[in-house]
């Protein structure tokens, strides 16, 4: 009961730190009166500089990352989560390998670790129903002060549901700390495979997969870092970004003063965002459920296991730096 009120407390912070971060965009906006092309040209820019947080003069799929990042309640601790999911049904020692190494490995069945990521998704499906309506309401000058809190926050909950079936499905800790006002290269370009995962880039898949079979194999961190940020990983994770940047960002702006935002696959409106989540979570799910990490007795695929043998075996431009 306790951690439920401290969920829907977060909740409730995310909502007002994504309000904080746009509230310039909203000033800049808010005059619905004056609709002559001038006011359309700032109310774009103020949206880009409320959102572009990475500093690439556009909006794209890292910059919501980062807000996702930035926000209370979006973070998740595997080892807190793993113990308050499976403390309901498993003795601590049972636990304490799951945490350790992961669920599969603590000998966890497959069919309650399935049970617990779809939990999560429907828990996380009814946060997204509670995003702002005014996506959903017809467009108008002050709706650009809510497009930015609402986008970011529709992938805020993707963030945090991404995070929560990773653990599940046996990958260890994120690194979601803030170094500098920077994030992790590593971590921002796995959540972009991740979430390209989730809506069915080309390549996104086997990178998921790739990755886990280094991290079940033992591969090095910092053969794993070098691939994800520079080697071979690396081409899939840009490609994963400019589809975004071309799915998004220029839809975003193709319907900012119509009645609903398009967004990646669809348009983000009213009870739209319900209908929207789900389908992407449930394929990284379905991605997550068969690798060496989740599934021991996964078969490697050729294009897997050429790009992993690359990670194993890099070339010394790959990591020359650590």
């Amino acid at each position: 009961m306790k951690d439920d009120k401290n969920q829907l407390k977060s909740n409730k912070n995310m909502k007002e730190t994504f309000n904080s971060i746009v509230k310039g965009a909203g000033t800049a906006v808010s005059n619905v009166a004056d609709k002559t092309k001038g006011v359309v040209a700032k109310s774009k820019d103020s949206v880009i500089n409320a959102v572009d947080v990475n500093g690439n003069g556009e909006i794209d799929i890292e910059d919501f990352i980062i807000l996702g990042l930035r926000t209370p309640g979006i973070k998740v601790n595997r080892a807190n989560f793993l113990q308050k999911e499976l403390m309901k049904n498993y003795p601590q020692n049972i636990i304490d390998d799951a945490i350790t190494s992961n669920p599969a490995y603590a000998k966890i069945p497959s069919s309650v670790i399935d049970k617990i990521a779809d939990e999560v998704i429907k828990y996380e499906r009814n946060c997204v129903s509670g995003i702002s309506t005014a996506l959903g309401m017809p467009g108008g000058f002050a709706m650009a002060a809510t497009v930015p809190t609402d986008i970011a926050q529709y992938y805020g909950y993707m963030l945090r549901a991404t995070q929560k079936l990773m653990y599940l499905y046996g990958f260890p800790e994120i690194d979601t700390t803030e170094k500098g006002h920077k994030f992790d290269s590593e971590t921002i370009n796995l959540l972009i495979i991740c979430l390209g995962a989730m809506y069915g880039v080309h390549g996104a898949n086997t990178a998921l997969r790739t990755m886990a079979a280094a991290l079940a194999k033992g591969v090095e961190k910092k053969l794993l870092k070098a691939a994800l940020t520079k080697g071979t990983i690396y081409p899939i994770v840009k490609r994963v970004a400019k589809w975004f940047g071309v799915n998004m960002t220029k839809k975003v702006f193709a319907g900012f003063f119509k009645k609903a935002i398009p967004v990646v696959g669809g348009v983000i409106g009213g009870g739209i965002t319900y209908f929207t989540f789900k389908p992407c979570c449930d394929k990284l799910k379905e991605s997550l459920q068969d690798t060496l990490l989740s599934n021991p007795n996964h078969h490697i695929l050729e294009d897997e296991l050429i790009i992993s043998d690359a990670i194993e075996v890099p070339c010394n431009n790959e990591f020359s730096s650590y």
